[in-house]
């Protein structure tokens, strides 16, 4: 009996850490008119896809991770999965097809890093959602998503899909983003990153060899731009304890980001540009941002006007609270999960 259950839960933790695999795309071309012979997308994905009666696949939802992210980490951590996946939640892997891609330039899929250096294609969301668009479509055969969803970047590649293959959903959540311009603060912190990188004396056009004293700058920005002043404070309440953790946050992702990949990554939103595609959009959407968002502050007013010009999307500002995690509130679905399952619910098929 004993031996029965340790096979069962050895089972139950091989599924729930997905089945990976790649996909790729010959001789892709990039908006800039680069190309590359090949272009590799990696994924994960939980569940099986099931297709109607006539061939539509009714049950794949996509999740697109944020900036430097992968496919796997956030998206299978009890935060997210132990809420969203199980039996009986809002995306109980038994009835959902769910798909993880790592986006274009991170994680295992074709970047910078593999060994072009600044000779990789300058992608942009354009690209990175196009080639996940050929990894759902010819690399796992599905025709149709029932939600495509994400946070921070893949909140925004959310809406690229919106407009791009608008009847290709039955709807969309995208999680901390706007559908407007990234200017003001936003850019500003991203141009910061990328040119504490290129004007490091060490980086050499790209070619560099060794870690650039920049990229603890780099870091710096990236700590501020997704994190929140009140959890801040409660994480790091003395001087000493504030000195310890921007350090060691530091220190860790310097050690495990390649400058390269980190530059490619941010300029890819320079054109980004939903606000011009509306009129495209045909799909109900769930837009939900956080009030201690630093890089998406409610009084910027950059959702709502949006959405409300939409036929069928909401638009949930999550208050400030001692839960709430500023724009890393995106992962949280402990907080925004009775929204998501309502919508989820509530949803026709299209």
């Amino acid at each position: 009996m004993r031996t029965l259950v340790l096979l069962a839960a050895l089972a139950t933790s091989a599924a729930a850490q997905g089945v990976q695999g790649d996909y790729v795309a010959k001789n892709f071309r990039f908006t800039t008119g680069e190309t590359l012979p090949e272009v590799k997308i990696h994924y994960t994905t939980l569940g099986t896809p099931r297709k109607d009666a006539r061939g539509v696949t009714r049950n794949a939802v996509l999740i697109g991770h944020g900036t430097g992210g992968n496919g796997r980490g956030t998206f299978l951590g009890r935060g997210w999965a132990g809420e969203l996946y199980g039996a009986g939640q809002t995306l109980d892997t038994t009835k959902y097809f769910i798909v993880l891609p790592d986006g274009l330039g991170h994680g295992a899929s074709s970047k910078p890093s593999d060994g072009l250096k600044a000779k990789f294609p300058k992608y942009t969301y354009d690209d990175m959602v196009k080639a996940e668009y050929l990894m759902l479509t010819e690399g796992l055969g599905v025709n149709h998503l029932r939600i495509v969803m994400g946070t921070s970047m893949g909140c925004m590649h959310s809406w690229v899909f919106l407009y791009t293959y608008p009847d290709f959903m039955d709807g969309a959540v995208p999680l901390a983003c706007a559908p407007t311009p990234l200017v003001g603060r936003n850019r500003m912190i991203r141009t910061a990153i990328m040119d504490a990188l290129r004007n490091d004396p060490e980086y050499k056009n790209g070619d560099y060899t060794g870690p650039l004293k920049g990229m603890q700058a780099a870091q710096g920005f990236l700590w501020v731009m997704g994190t929140a002043p009140l959890n801040n404070h409660k994480q790091a309440p003395t001087r000493d304890s504030a000195d310890a953790v921007i350090r060691g946050v530091v220190a860790r992702g310097a050690a495990s980001t390649d400058p390269n990949n980190m530059i490619w990554y941010f300029d890819a939103s320079r054109d980004y540009n939903p606000s011009q595609h509306l009129g495209q959009i045909k799909a109900p959407i769930l837009h939900i941002n956080s009030a201690d968002d630093f890089v998406n502050p409610p009084e910027l007013a950059n959702v709502e006007p949006y959405t409300s010009k939409l036929k069928n999307a909401k638009f949930v500002l999550i208050p400030i609270s001692d839960q709430t995690r500023g724009h890393g509130t995106h992962s949280l679905p402990a907080i925004w999960g009775s929204y998501f399952r309502d919508f989820v619910n509530g949803l026709p098929e299209r």
